[in-house]
């Protein structure tokens, strides 16, 4: 949980539901992760509202009778906000903004207001406010007369403020001028990759707050920003390593997460170039959390929509010091063991085998542990990839001497 600061937050509630296609079970993990969006956008969760539906409702995504029920919880706890763990289409966000007397978001408008609130430079700014536009663009419709009566907070920053923007043909234009100023941005930063040299590139990538920023400070010496909050992370930092006698480039980028907004991919596309123009990923998990199996699943889905899923790729399972598997009774009949019993070495044994001892690296980046092997294992892809790269500049970097010290 995050240490609560001294400011107001938010009151909310969250809701979700149980499909044919979404368990009890996976819902229940999606709302832990809305809630922690919701902490880190600065809101505090009252309660959770779930429902059993064959599919949303396509007027108020649940039924009239939880609608019912969640308007009266908000009317008597006083709710600020109401926060649905699915992208709502147009009609359906103005026919709860009518129902219920407070602000309504969706998953995808949280984590929009998050990457308001963390871009720092003029470009990422530029970039979330291009993502903002084209997802209120359809919903301008009717909604404006409800953010009048709810004025700041979650949800509020950005574009959404000025009611100026509810005109259709000046979003329209906005959205053009956005798009030629990334455009613009964007030549320059290709100019600027490729004025880095002939070294290899090495990009991070992983889903949200599994210790990238971390994993790049300790090995580049670099003071990248690090907290336990979702994408604190969103300007790409790139860094000259050296290991050993070998330098090369490394890049921090953008976290992925589970139904992350179209709207992101797009507008991030040039953070996400240093991704495709990456020699090598290392894909950062953090095997402490319990759904880390479908965060390597969600990431490697971002990767294949980027086209980025063929790269050679080094598998570092993070945060060995904080991983604790559930405690298992031999003697209890009832239980099944299941994968949440398993040690990290009956982990390495399962699907994790088949990626390889030389593409898996189990470490702690804030323990170092392990890390002389991540060193090690970096080292020689990078070795291999330059090799085949410059054949004939392998002079420059002859197999690393064990007894030497050259490492800066």
């Amino acid at each position: 949980m995050l240490e609560k600061e001294n400011i107001n937050y938010e009151k909310a509630v969250l809701v979700g539901i149980i499909t044919q296609n979404q368990s009890e079970e996976k819902l229940t993990e999606y709302l832990d992760e809305l809630e922690f969006l919701t902490q880190t956008a600065g809101g505090e969760v009252e309660k959770r509202f779930t429902q059993k539906m064959d599919k949303p409702n396509p007027k108020t995504f649940v039924g009239t009778g939880k609608l019912e029920e969640i308007d009266l919880y908000i009317k008597e706890n006083k709710i600020d906000t109401v926060i649905f763990d699915d992208e709502l289409s147009p009609a359906q966000q103005k026919n709860l903004a009518r129902h219920l007397d407070c602000k309504v978001l969706d998953r995808t408008n949280l984590i929009l207001d998050i990457f308001a609130q963390r871009a720092q430079t003029s470009y990422a700014r530029t970039q979330v406010e291009l993502a903002q536009f084209q997802y209120l663009l359809p919903r301008l419709t009717g909604m404006w007369t409800h953010l009048e009566r709810q004025r700041g907070g979650i949800g509020m920053r950005g574009p959404g403020e000025t009611e100026i923007e509810t005109d259709r043909r000046i979003v329209r234009d906005r959205i053009a001028l956005l798009k030629e100023k990334l455009r613009t941005i964007d030549k320059q930063m290709a100019i600027q990759r490729s004025n880095r040299g002939a070294m290899v590139r090495v990009a991070l990538v992983g889903y949200t707050n599994v210790g990238k920023s971390t994993l790049m400070n300790t090995i580049g010496k670099s003071e990248v920003f690090v907290e336990n909050k979702l994408f604190a992370t969103l300007d790409t930092t790139v860094r000259k390593v050296v290991i050993k006698n070998l330098p090369f480039l490394l890049s921090d980028t953008v976290g992925f997460i589970r139904k992350l907004p179209t709207q992101l991919v797009e507008s991030f596309k040039s953070t996400l170039d240093e991704v495709r123009e990456a020699d090598l990923l290392l894909h950062v998990v953090d095997i402490s959390h319990r759904d880390f199996e479908d965060h390597i699943e969600s990431v490697n889905q971002v990767l294949k929509e980027i086209k980025s899923d063929d790269k050679p790729t080094l598998m570092i399972f993070n945060k060995i010091d904080a991983y604790k598997p559930a405690f298992f009774d031999e003697e209890d009949l009832m239980i099944e063991r299941t994968s949440i019993h398993y040690s990290i070495d009956e982990w390495k044994k399962t699907w994790m085998s088949k990626v390889g001892e030389d593409n898996a690296i189990f470490i702690s980046a804030t323990e170092k542990d392990n890390f002389e092997e991540f060193k090690q294992k970096v080292y020689e892809a990078v070795r291999q990839i330059h090799i085949m790269r410059f054949p004939y500049n392998n002079f420059l970097y002859p197999e690393y001497d064990e007894n030497e010290n050259s490492e800066e």
